[in-house]
Protein backbone atom coordinates (compact mmCIF):
# COMPACT_ATOMS: atom_id res chain seq x y z
CA UNK A 1 0.00 0.00 0.00
CA UNK A 2 2.95 2.37 0.34
CA UNK A 3 3.75 2.35 -3.39
CA UNK A 4 0.44 3.96 -4.53
CA UNK A 5 0.88 6.77 -1.98
CA UNK A 6 4.39 7.46 -3.27
CA UNK A 7 3.12 7.51 -6.85
CA UNK A 8 0.38 9.96 -5.93
CA UNK A 9 2.96 12.25 -4.31
CA UNK A 10 5.15 12.07 -7.43
CA UNK A 11 2.19 12.93 -9.66
CA UNK A 12 1.22 15.82 -7.40
CA UNK A 13 4.84 17.03 -7.30
CA UNK A 14 5.13 16.97 -11.10
CA UNK A 15 1.97 19.10 -11.41
CA UNK A 16 3.24 21.90 -9.20
CA UNK A 17 3.05 25.35 -10.68
CA UNK A 18 6.03 27.68 -10.70
CA UNK A 19 6.38 31.39 -11.25
CA UNK A 20 8.75 31.89 -14.16
CA UNK A 21 10.17 35.00 -15.77
CA UNK A 22 10.58 34.52 -19.49
CA UNK A 23 12.67 36.93 -21.57
CA UNK A 24 12.05 36.75 -25.31
CA UNK A 25 14.14 38.35 -28.08
CA UNK A 26 12.12 39.37 -31.15
CA UNK A 27 13.73 38.62 -34.51
CA UNK A 28 11.30 40.36 -36.87
CA UNK A 29 9.51 37.19 -37.97
CA UNK A 30 6.58 37.23 -35.54
CA UNK A 31 4.80 40.29 -34.24
CA UNK A 32 4.81 41.09 -30.54
CA UNK A 33 1.01 40.88 -30.25
CA UNK A 34 0.90 37.54 -32.14
CA UNK A 35 3.20 35.96 -29.57
CA UNK A 36 1.11 37.24 -26.68
CA UNK A 37 -2.09 36.05 -28.37
CA UNK A 38 -0.69 32.55 -28.90
CA UNK A 39 0.46 32.24 -25.29
CA UNK A 40 -2.83 33.54 -23.87
CA UNK A 41 -5.51 32.21 -26.21
CA UNK A 42 -4.01 29.13 -27.87
CA UNK A 43 -2.12 27.76 -24.86
CA UNK A 44 -4.38 29.13 -22.12
CA UNK A 45 -1.52 30.51 -20.04
CA UNK A 46 -2.04 33.78 -18.20
CA UNK A 47 0.91 36.15 -18.13
CA UNK A 48 1.98 39.51 -16.78
CA UNK A 49 4.01 41.77 -19.03
CA UNK A 50 6.92 43.02 -16.92
CA UNK A 51 9.01 44.94 -19.42
CA UNK A 52 8.98 45.58 -23.16
CA UNK A 53 11.52 47.27 -25.40
CA UNK A 54 10.03 46.72 -28.86
CA UNK A 55 10.80 48.64 -32.04
CA UNK A 56 8.66 48.50 -35.16
CA UNK A 57 10.64 48.76 -38.41
CA UNK A 58 8.81 48.33 -41.74
CA UNK A 59 6.13 46.17 -40.11
CA UNK A 60 8.69 43.96 -38.35
CA UNK A 61 9.15 43.76 -34.58
CA UNK A 62 12.59 43.84 -32.98
CA UNK A 63 13.67 44.09 -29.36
CA UNK A 64 12.88 42.09 -26.26
CA UNK A 65 10.24 41.73 -23.58
CA UNK A 66 9.78 39.93 -20.27
CA UNK A 67 6.76 37.94 -19.19
CA UNK A 68 5.91 36.48 -15.80
CA UNK A 69 3.98 33.26 -16.17
CA UNK A 70 2.63 30.77 -13.67
CA UNK A 71 2.79 27.37 -15.34
CA UNK A 72 3.39 23.73 -14.65
CA UNK A 73 6.08 21.82 -16.52
CA UNK A 74 3.75 20.67 -19.32
CA UNK A 75 2.48 24.19 -20.04
CA UNK A 76 6.00 25.58 -19.97
CA UNK A 77 7.16 22.94 -22.44
CA UNK A 78 4.39 24.07 -24.83
CA UNK A 79 5.59 27.68 -24.60
CA UNK A 80 9.23 26.68 -25.01
CA UNK A 81 8.41 24.52 -28.05
CA UNK A 82 6.45 27.39 -29.64
CA UNK A 83 9.34 29.83 -29.12
CA UNK A 84 11.99 27.40 -30.38
CA UNK A 85 9.84 26.47 -33.38
CA UNK A 86 9.69 30.15 -34.38
CA UNK A 87 13.42 30.63 -33.69
CA UNK A 88 12.86 33.16 -30.92
CA UNK A 89 15.78 33.39 -28.50
CA UNK A 90 14.49 33.02 -24.95
CA UNK A 91 15.78 32.63 -21.42
CA UNK A 92 13.89 31.53 -18.34
CA UNK A 93 14.43 32.24 -14.67
CA UNK A 94 12.45 30.65 -11.87
CA UNK A 95 10.98 33.37 -9.71
CA UNK A 96 10.46 32.77 -5.99
CA UNK A 97 8.29 35.25 -4.17
CA UNK A 98 8.00 35.38 -0.43
CA UNK A 99 4.48 35.06 0.80
CA UNK A 100 3.66 36.62 4.11
CA UNK A 101 0.82 35.39 6.27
Amino acid sequence: MIIPNLLQKDIAASDTRKDLILEIELNGKLKFDQILYCIDQNMGICYSLLNADVEFVDGNNFGSFQLRINANSEEFQKVEFFLNENKLLNTTVEYNCRRYL
